[in-house]
């Protein structure tokens, strides 16, 4: 048995039934780079979710979750240089970055099959606050979809930038994401009264987060189950060889010998069993830390004011 977890734990698509006709539409991210393409799964796994806890539709779940998926489409145009820069781009190579949206538009625009999806390559970087591009919309014109989809893309962004493996230390990009429901003292703001994200969306994320906190758990608490069962199993195959040792038949012994190794798993030895038990102590040990310290990032995101 191994350790199992997905940060994500999406939603699977084909609970949605996807026709031949959105395959379609999901085709198309093969043009994207693998990078870009795994953001571009990751979002729309998440938007699902969102989606979900906002207690939307079927059917907008399907056509949001279709948008998200697209909505980095237009980086098929951008260059690599930009699009894979480790460093910060310059003034110049963020304004060519930010054509993706319109670039992105105009691709699902000239495509019958994906023009009922145009909204999510357009609408992702727009701000409440009028701060996001490509338009300067404000609050009352970005469509639901666009402030879904943007939570979803800034929290892939800054988790996948940061590698994070499990949800310990979270909790400081969920603040960063608080943040931006704040109004704030950017110059681009056409608007001061809200800050550049939905907050009843942010919420949303921080229970969809929650959740998935609370799943990471439970699977570590499993395979600490599976850890203790071995140790137990180790500690009895101890006490029988100390039982061993203290015949004098050979036979006897031979019996012993028999019977501990038929309690032996693939690869434990007479010689080796005590260092995997030792294995299996070190893991119990990091496992419990693990957990006390995602309870603990559980206190922490319940603090966070948005």
């Amino acid at each position: 048995m191994k350790e199992k977890f997905d940060f994500y734990s999406p939603t699977n698509l084909k609970s949605y039934n996807l026709n031949e006709s959105m395959r379609y539409q999901l085709g198309i991210l093969s043009t994207l780079d693998v990078f870009t393409r795994a953001h571009s799964e990751n979002v729309a796994h998440l938007t699902t979710k969102l989606c979900e806890r906002l207690h939307l539709s079927k059917q907008f779940i399907i056509y949001c979750t279709m948008c998200a998926y697209l909505h980095d489409i237009g980086k098929t145009f951008i260059p690599p240089s930009i699009l894979q820069k480790n460093g910060k781009l310059t003034d110049e190579e963020y304004e060519i970055m930010k054509t993706h949206t319109t670039i992105g538009y105009k691709m699902c625009m000239q495509d019958k099959k994906l023009i009922p999806y145009a909204a999510g390559p357009l609408y992702h970087h727009e701000g409440l606050d009028g701060s996001g591009y490509p338009n300067g919309l404000t609050k009352k014109d970005i469509p639901l979809e666009g402030k879904i989809i943007r939570v979803a893309d800034e929290y892939d962004a800054i988790t996948s930038k940061r590698q994070y493996k499990t949800h310990i230390d979270i909790s400081d990009t969920l603040q960063i994401l608080a943040n931006k429901t704040h109004p704030d003292d950017d110059p681009k703001a056409k608007i001061h009264t809200c800050g550049k994200m939905e907050p009843s969306i942010v919420k949303a994320l921080f229970k969809v987060v929650l959740e998935d906190i609370e799943y990471e758990i439970t699977c570590i608490d499993e395979y600490i189950d599976y850890l203790k069962s071995h140790i137990k199993r180790l500690n009895n195959i101890e006490k029988i060889v100390k039982e061993m040792y203290e015949l004098e038949d050979e036979r006897d012994k031979q019996e012993y010998l028999k019977s501990i190794n038929e309690m032996f798993e693939q690869g434990e030895t007479l010689e080796n069993y005590i260092n995997v038990r030792e294995e299996y102590e070190k893991a119990f040990v990091v496992r419990k830390e693990k957990i006390d310290k995602l309870y603990t990032e559980i206190e922490k995101i319940k603090k966070i004011k948005i």
